[in-house]
């Protein structure tokens, strides 16, 4: 059996949101029976057949002003032209989401409900982080995965004044690695489920 192809579609500023999108890409990785494809959003504005033969999309971007960046949005809206002028061309992938910022709230959510409500619009199914919040008590650690504590996808800080080489953080990378894990067994398990409920 082939293995089931991941898409992680991102665009990053500095190079921080890059890096985040690489954790999410080495999560995929680590399941077998999947690969990952990663794109920049300009890259993928060039290879929607790749995008339409990936089982799921993982979507990525930073939170600029309350909002994902105006790049993220180009390739957003694209694939109103590109993919859904041409039927439902995205209907039932899988698909997720993370975002990183300065700050450690820093309205990421927004972007992420941004995301959530451009897959809703191509009928794709969201996975959500599957992890509790964490750091919220004396027992808690910058070190926990969810440090920051989302739900609807991964979420990442980097600080202003560190680079791509420094930020962001550790945690913030392995709760990224888990987002890219649990959308590939996720995925697995629908494209194996489709499978057989296909069969005569």
């Amino acid at each position: 059996m082939s293995n089931t192809r991941i898409a992680i579609v991102y665009h990053s500023g500095y190079g921080h949101t890059a890096r985040q999108a690489e954790a999410v890409k080495s999560g995929v990785e680590q399941v077998e029976g999947a690969e990952a494809l990663l794109l920049t959003v300009e890259d993928a504005q060039t290879r929607w057949d790749d995008l339409a033969a990936a089982e799921a999309i993982i979507f990525g971007a930073p939170t600029y002003m309350a909002s994902a960046s105006a790049p993220f949005k180009a390739f957003l809206e694209a694939t109103s032209s590109a993919v859904m002028a041409k039927g439902f061309a995205w209907m039932d992938k899988i698909a997720a989401g993370f975002t990183n910022s300065g700050a450690r709230s820093g309205d990421k959510l927004a972007t992420l409900i941004q995301i959530t409500l451009f897959a809703a619009q191509h009928g794709m199914h969201w996975v959500n982080l599957g992890l509790p919040p964490a750091n919220n008590s004396t027992k808690g650690s910058e070190e926990d995965l969810n440090r920051l504590g989302f739900w609807l996808g991964a979420g990442a800080q980097s600080n202003a004044d560190q680079g791509p080489d420094l930020a962001p953080p550790e945690a913030d990378l392995a709760t990224a690695r888990h987002l890219g894990q649990r959308v590939a067994k996720a995925t697995l398990q629908f494209v194996r489920g489709r499978a057989t409920n296909s069969r005569p």
